[in-house]
């Protein structure tokens, strides 16, 4: 493919930043949380319907979810797109903590960026494929509620993704590469326990407590941990435990997370769990019950792929900041530990992140990081990874040292730090969609590195055929 090609993307990006920032500063502002993205879907699927793209919205069962269509025939590159906020995290575009309103939703992950840098990749790849006569087809998938009900799990078992050759998807960072970690398998459930009220001194032999049993539960799992690999997690919140000390609780619930490197291991931890809940049900003769929220798998890394997306990073080059802005980032990092940041950059596992110490913002790109290694954390991109060719690589949209799902990360996605990680993240995507477009033989040695990882094994959705996305989650 020649360079025009890319160039043309790239200058297509560069006239179309101004809305595109725009686009990622509503977001910002809307902060919807995960299936009630109502506004921030509705923007992006709008956008993308008025570039020419065919759009299928609701998909898989969910309002929020949609995909967008330009090209036909083969290759099929996928885009994706994020765009929901988190819980209590709203915060200006400030470097100190100030809520814009106390306990709202926030973008804490970046999504708002993610979302955006997808749609410019996407869109520029569309005019790049015009311009040039390139066969093929661009598919932009609108990916709701990654955070807590792993939206692409239930796109994915109801064959949203089938017959896509290659997918890409950006993540704000605080690094720029494309790293071939994996991540952690996840099973999310809930725990509904039932008893009888009762007045708690007065007649406490008549109430059966459901807050016993959550509290009874929560203690025996806490003893399973000593008895689980090393690399598994799980953890826990009591969402509902009654109403006041003198009222025997009839109802209480509880939500948990369990994770380990790969599903098999996750089955009998999680079967585990389950029986410690029995066991607590059994305790305060109270009736328990779980409810399946959602299961993501491991992700899978392609580092053909990665390197092709590195390749793009260094021939674009890194973005430049102006002095107000590494201001912000200095600010931004002077509320930050210096022993906590140090413990960040160690846990990236950078080559000489000793480098990094005194530095607010990485402006360099790292070559692809962490092979055979695995995140604690887990992300529903695993489930598309075990499907097609799949990489989400970084841009740096964050101070060094700055947490995950925090004030600090809010802030800066929501002014120029962020937009320009998602101009030059917009830019990548659409150069390496165009490389897998345009070079066979790329695409094709992405798809053996792909079976070569799974190594035989097959993906079967591990949602229960009968579940349903929680669309009122919220309401609970």
């Amino acid at each position: 493919m020649s360079d025009s090609v890319k160039q043309f993307a790239w200058g297509w990006i560069d006239e179309n930043a101004r809305r595109l920032i725009e686009i990622s500063d509503e977001i910002w502002d809307y902060a919807e949380l995960g299936f009630i993205e109502y506004k921030s879907s509705e923007l992006l699927a709008d956008e993308l319907e008025r570039h020419g793209f065919g759009v299928e919205r609701g998909v898989a069962g969910i309002p929020t979810a949609f995909v967008g269509t330009w090209g036909s025939g083969r290759p099929v590159i996928g885009v994706m797109g994020e765009f929901d906020a988190l819980f209590g995290l709203s915060q200006k575009a400030v470097p100190w903590k100030e809520p814009i309103e106390e306990g709202a939703p926030g973008h804490g992950c970046g999504h708002n960026i993610h979302g955006t840098s997808g749609l410019g990749g996407a869109l520029a790849v569309r005019y790049a494929m015009e311009e040039e006569g390139l066969p093929g087809t661009v598919r932009f998938f609108g990916c709701p509620a990654e955070e807590m009900l792993s939206g692409k799990v239930w796109m994915v078992r109801e064959g949203i993704f089938d017959g896509v050759d290659a997918c890409l998807s950006h993540h704000p960072s605080v690094l720029n590469t494309a790293d071939l970690m994996s991540c952690n398998a996840c099973k999310a459930i809930k725990f509904h326990f039932h008893g009888k009220t009762a007045h708690a001194a007065g007649s406490p032999e008549q109430g059966r407590s459901a807050l016993d049993a959550i509290e009874l539960m929560n203690v025996g799992v806490n003893f399973l941990r000593e008895h689980v690999i090393d690399k598994a997690r799980i953890h826990y919140v009591i969402e509902a435990g009654g109403g006041q000390p003198n009222v025997v609780p009839d109802y209480a619930r509880s939500s948990y997370y369990v994770r380990a490197p790969e599903m098999d291991q996750l089955e009998p931890i999680y079967e585990r769990v389950v029986k410690i809940a029995e066991g607590a049900a059994l305790m305060t003769e109270t009736e328990m019950e779980v409810e399946f929220v959602k299961c993501s798998f491991n992700l899978i890394p392609n580092r053909v792929m990665s390197e092709a997306i590195v390749a793009n990073m260094r021939e674009i080059g890194a973005p430049e900041y102006t002095e107000e802005e590494l201001e912000f980032a200095r600010k931004i990092g002077e509320t930050i530990p210096r022993q906590e940041k140090m413990n960040s950059l160690r846990k990236f596992k950078i080559p000489g992140w000793e480098r990094y110490i005194d530095v607010d913002i990485a402006t360099d790109v790292l070559d692809p990081l962490n092979e055979g290694e695995v995140g604690a954390g887990s992300t529903d991109v695993g489930d598309v990874s075990w499907n097609a060719p799949t990489v989400e690589f970084g841009t740096s949209t964050w101070a060094l040292g700055t947490p995950g799902h925090s004030w600090h990360a809010v802030a800066q996605g929501g002014m120029g730090i962020g937009h320009k990680s998602l101009i030059f993240a917009a830019k990548t995507i659409a150069a390496t969609a165009l490389d897998l477009m345009t070079r066979p033989e790329l695409l094709k040695k992405a798809q053996g590195e792909l079976r070569e990882r799974l190594k035989g094994s097959t993906y079967r959705s591990a949602v229960p055929p009968d579940a349903k996305p929680l669309l009122d989650h919220w309401k609970q």
